[in-house]
């Protein structure tokens, strides 16, 4: 028999940029006794891979239905 292990998620927020783009993704991020702690589920690594594709491709639409918000990036004047 598998032997149970205790697993807690906690949501975060990661930022996927791409040239002047960048998205903030909720993603949940896993932990659990032993092994490599903490990790994504699949499908939020696949989220991520989606939103930075779509920013690739110049797909803010798209990129948006993903992600809670899409920031264009601006040079400051020093």
């Amino acid at each position: 028999m598998a032997k149970e292990t205790d697993m807690n998620a906690r949501s975060i927020k990661k930022l996927v940029r791409e040239g002047e783009l960048v998205a903030e993704v909720e993603v949940s991020l896993v932990e659990a006794e032993g092994g490599w702690t903490p990790y994504l589920s699949l499908l939020d690594a696949y989220k991520l891979d989606d939103v930075r594709d779509a920013l690739r491709a110049g797909d803010v639409k798209r990129a948006s239905h993903l992600a809670d918000h899409i920031y264009r990036l601006t040079p400051v004047e020093a």
